[in-house]
């Protein structure tokens, strides 16, 4: 699984870079493909980094407990929410959704694992 998800996020990056490179040659440096490539592997980035600290931590006995199919619950909406202030509002504000949208999934694992009670 974990080959897959670095398999395709080489992918994306590397198509990421592609698309941006070809967008600002013709003069679309804002295209919307480039801003969703940018938005959909920050989201892998994301997964895959969290799924390695969450089975790192798991395995070390620092958590007891580690979900990640309720990441894919609160990213994909989060994801998308990204993209259309991205295109509405610009990149400040969607950068500032996905920083929350992790803090979001810090205090889901805290909460997993019994830090408020």
């Amino acid at each position: 699984m974990t080959r897959w998800a670095v398999a395709t996020l080489a992918a994306m990056v590397l198509g990421g870079i592609v698309l941006v490179s070809v967008a600002r040659a013709f003069g679309w440096s804002g295209s919307r493909l480039s801003l969703l490539v940018s938005v959909v592997s920050q989201w892998l980035a994301a997964w895959l980094l969290w799924g390695f600290a969450g089975h790192l931590a798991l395995g070390s006995g620092l958590i007891v407990e580690y979900e990640p199919a309720i990441f894919a619950a609160l990213g994909i909406p989060a994801a998308i929410w990204q993209y259309r202030a991205a295109i509405e509002t610009g990149r400040d504000r969607a950068r500032a959704i996905f920083v929350g949208a992790q803090l979001l999934w810090l205090v889901v694992v805290s909460a997993q694992n019994g830090m408020f009670r």
